[in-house]
């Protein structure tokens, strides 16, 4: 079985801590710019993005990459493929707002999401940042020590949600608290790092912005389905033709989903 090199993992590592401080570095002088479809670019999206291609594509020369920011090579027979979103939460990034990352997940040839290195430079838990490590095969790191899940995360009282769930979900029989940050990544990590969050309910959105944090949700024993019960799947059209998933999602526990899909129904 093939296995990645520890050294250049750490030495990958060590590149997207770095990327992460140039994002906050860069915060207050950066310039938005649009897509054609409407979404928020910035030079730091582009800077980061080329730097983590250039150090993956040297350490790790019989992997694939896919990034937002890059023309995507389709490399199916390969051991692992580092997906990467330079800046998760542009808009809010691009606005000031201190919840966004830089997020690279690992997965393997069958197309499961196996590890991550998720840095989250002004977002942290009784701090200011946060480091999020997930090697394939190894322990769950939160900010260099082993992480071990806290609470009860079957019954859900209080879940993440992306800013454009709200209007789809039916509330009628949801007690809890939502909250909304406008991340991807750190709505789905919520339910792991945080002892108060339960679940995630997120909204269609392209592979950067889940496959880090689903390695590490499935890590915990977590995981995410679509809101109907269909299994989540990583398509060739997901995967290479920078195409978003097709429908809402739930993640959490197996009891968790259950709880979600009755309490968080989505509107008929």
């Amino acid at each position: 079985m093939f296995e990645l090199d520890n050294s250049a993992l750490d030495e990958l590592s060590k590149g997207i801590y770095e990327s992460g401080l140039l994002a906050k570095k860069m915060q207050s002088e950066i310039h938005r710019f649009y897509k054609s479809d409407g979404s928020v670019l910035t030079e730091t999206d582009l800077a980061i993005s080329k730097k983590i291609e250039d150090m993956v594509k040297n350490l790790f020369p019989n992997c694939g990459f896919i990034s937002e920011e890059a023309e995507i090579e389709v490399k199916e027979d390969v051991p692992f493929t580092f997906i990467l979103d330079p800046i998760d939460g542009t808009d809010v990034y691009s606005q000031g707002l201190p919840s966004y990352a830089v997020a690279l997940g690992i997965i393997n040839n069958e197309r499961v999401p196996v590890g991550a290195m998720i840095y989250l430079p002004r977002f942290g838990k009784g701090r200011e940042d946060m480091f999020v490590r997930l090697d394939p095969g190894k322990d769950l790191f939160v900010d260099g020590k082993p992480f071990e899940i806290q609470g009860n995360k079957d019954v859900v009282k209080q879940v993440t949600m992306g800013s454009g769930g709200q209007v789809k979900m039916d509330f009628t029989n949801f007690n809890g608290k939502v909250r909304t940050f406008g991340s991807s990544i750190i709505h789905l990590l919520s339910p792991v790092v945080f002892s108060s969050i339960q679940g995630c309910v997120n909204q269609p959105c392209f592979v950067w912005d889940i496959v880090s944090a689903h390695a590490v949700l499935k890590k915990v024993g977590m995981d995410i389905e679509y809101v109907d019960g269909e299994p989540f799947i990583y398509t060739d059209e997901f995967l290479y033709q920078k195409k978003k998933f097709k429908k809402d999602i739930y993640a959490g526990t197996k009891e968790g989903i259950k709880c979600m899909r009755k309490i968080l129904p989505v509107r008929v």
